[in-house]
């Protein structure tokens, strides 16, 4: 099954939100220790396949921003 880089976003951000969870409820160490250095090999993954998806776009540095578009007709 073929993720997209969103989900293992949302994935990631899951499992250290749990791991900061985890810590203030005082869980074992053992068990914060363990989530967390998964937690970490998550951001390495997330941050490659980020990198490398095959993400296209239509828009441009001309376009400026998403919640900020110029209006090219008002000059």
């Amino acid at each position: 099954m073929k993720f997209s880089a969103m989900s293992i976003v949302a994935f990631t951000t899951l499992v250290l939100v749990t791991v900061t969870i985890m810590a203030s409820m005082n869980f074992p160490f053992n068990w914060v220790f363990y989530v967390t250095v998964f937690g970490q090999a998550l951001v390495v993954y997330m941050v490659y396949k980020v990198l490398t998806d095959d993400y296209q776009t239509s828009k441009t540095f001309e376009d400026f921003y998403e919640d900020f578009p110029i209006n090219k007709d008002q000059g």
